[in-house]
């Protein structure tokens, strides 16, 4: 069978219910796995003796949460992760998380004001491999200040990137329609990959490997197996997405 893409609407759907009392996940669990399998995915690809500098992006919201748990993970495999933050989020979940990267010694980079991009330029030329964490499947075009900033400077640094559940300045059902959006060597998506990514023609990636067997079978995912104790699968180039 095949495996089944999500629009919008079933991946909200699909948030809601791993958190709501049938699913009875909290969302630190959720972003525990997921910043694992984001983090497993960047070192399955990049060697860490080939690749050890890692620039970790985080957006202000729960991708950018996924950013800062990878971080701490990559860390923790050998790598020399920085953060860096163009717009910090507010929420305590995502001032924890950036505690427990400060606790290890992650530098994080928030530059002040958000429209000075002299940090981001200096850490990218120091900087072997980008982790795009900036925008997950709510977001909606046009790409914001100071974003639409940072995006391009991303492109322009050459460097691989690896993307966290959909390319950030994409649409989760249309893709890069507007062609500002990143384009990444890597994707992993999160759960279940999203429509909009069908297309996506590198290494593709699919982890949080926290889906319950139940809501799998209601809702015809037809996930593939993940191989033993990992928390990522690697996908078959030029799988084609149904809508589900």
């Amino acid at each position: 069978m095949t495996m089944r893409y999500l629009t919008a609407r079933l991946a909200q759907q699909i948030d809601e219910e791993l958190m709501n009392a049938s699913g009875a996940f909290s969302i630190d669990q959720l972003m525990e796995l997921a910043g694992l399998a984001c983090a497993q995915t960047l070192a399955t690809v990049y060697n860490r003796e080939k690749y050890p500098r890692v620039l970790v992006c985080c957006g202000p919201g729960n991708q950018g949460g996924d950013g800062l748990v990878a971080a701490r993970h990559l860390g923790l495999f050998g790598y020399t992760p920085t953060v860096y933050m163009p717009k910090p989020g507010s929420k305590d979940i995502y001032k924890r998380l950036e505690t427990q990267c400060r606790n290890m010694s992650i530098p994080i980079l928030s530059p002040s004001p958000p429209a000075d991009l002299s940090p981001l330029k200096q850490s990218l030329s120091q900087t072997d491999v980008i982790l795009d964490a900036i925008f997950g499947f709510s977001f909606q075009p046009p790409i914001r200040p100071p974003f639409d900033d940072v995006l391009p400077l991303l492109t322009q640094s050459k460097l691989p990137i690896v993307s966290v559940d959909i390319p950030s300045g994409w649409n989760v059902e249309k893709g890069d329609e507007y062609g500002a959006g990143l384009q990444p060597d890597v994707l992993v998506s999160l759960t279940a990959p999203k429509l909009g990514v069908k297309e996506f023609k590198g290494r593709h990636f699919l982890g949080g490997r926290f889906v319950p067997k139940a809501m799998e079978e209601k809702l015809e995912l037809n996930l593939p197996l993940y191989p033993g104790f990992s928390q990522i699968v690697e996908l078959p180039p030029g799988d084609q997405a149904q809508k589900l």
